[in-house]
């Protein structure tokens, strides 16, 4: 007997006794489920096959011998050569497309049931309903519903305390720190907060009117230094030359133009939530698991830590 042969048999042999073994020598067996039968069924007929097959090609790779004609090219002097697709493997290719067009359109539309989306109007629902539950909500409650939210979803990487662990997030007991400012004032910026494109250019689209020119290196860390103190010290100059019209002259931005840079306001702190934010510190994500009552919650805890 050839020993492709023997081997199969012993591959066979033993794949059938390993699956008599982990189910029909069980406790309770098949139990007479007819599942349970086309199952191991099944599984027989795929072990018989997939022997059969390499079998097949194993001694056709032994006995056969190469003929035809070689196409022109070669790679590293490795010849092809001319033959023909096989008309099997072109009928099932043929099939394959035709079978996955119907089944995107016909056969499961892109609109039909699926767990993702039963999930997700699951989501909507209950958005809906703690939305109108909680709508009349304001002051002190919507600042405790805000330290929840705060507490599950941001003090992670911001801290218990919101202090930003050590720099590594934002400190959102202060409105905003100098780095921040500075990174934004050379790097410019093109987060969306004001919900929607609002770019704010690099250092070399800022020019000083005071000075007649772009800003200077003195002036982004003066400038920097005043924002980050609360718009008080040096640097009020560069601000109203450079920045006020933008952000208006007290630093709380414009409708459509620039956001708020002095204080928090409700507005940008729902816009980071929803959009996520891009800054010296790195990329904080979007929040879409939150709705809007707990981003409005969220912002109003914040906002109430800048004035304890």
């Amino acid at each position: 007997m050839n020993k492709i042969y023997l081997w199969g048999f012993i591959v066979t042999a033993a794949m059938l006794g390993f699956t008599y073994v982990s189910v029909l020598g069980t406790k309770g067996g098949l139990n007479g489920d007819i599942v349970n039968l086309l199952t191991i069924a099944a599984a027989a007929a795929l072990v018989l096959i997939t022997v059969f097959v390499v079998i097949k090609y194993v001694r056709q790779m032994q006995t056969d011998t190469a003929d035809g004609e070689l196409v022109g090219e070669s790679w590293d002097d490795i010849g092809e050569y001319k033959n023909p697709i096989p008309t099997g493997w072109a009928i099932l290719f043929l099939l394959t497309m035709v079978w996955g067009m119907w089944y995107y359109t016909l056969g499961y539309p892109v609109q039909s049931y699926s767990q993702i989306g039963e999930y997700n109007e699951d989501v909507a629902a209950h958005n809906k309903k703690f939305e109108a539950k909680y709508a009349s909500i304001t002051g002190d409650r919507l600042v405790e519903m805000g330290e929840s939210v705060f507490l599950a979803e941001c003090k992670i990487c911001h801290g218990l305390t919101a202090d930003g662990i050590d720099g590594t997030a934002s400190n959102l007991n202060v409105r905003i720190e100098a780095k921040v400012v500075k990174h934004a004032i050379i790097n410019g910026s093109n987060n969306m907060l004001m919900g929607s494109e609002s770019p704010m250019p690099d250092r070399n689209g800022i020019f000083n009117a005071n000075t007649d020119s772009l800003i200077s290196d003195s002036e982004i860390d003066l400038v920097s230094e005043f924002v980050a103190n609360g718009m008080t010290g040096a640097g009020a100059d560069v601000f109203a030359g450079a920045c006020a019209s933008c952000h208006g002259a007290d630093g709380k931005g414009m409708e459509y133009v620039a956001p708020n840079i002095a204080t928090y306001d409700e507005s940008l702190i729902v816009n980071v939530l929803s959009h996520g934010k891009k800054g010296v510190i790195g990329s904080m994500p979007k929040f879409g698991r939150l709705n809007h009552k707990q981003k409005e919650a969220a912002a109003a805890y914040v906002i109430s830590l800048s004035k304890e």
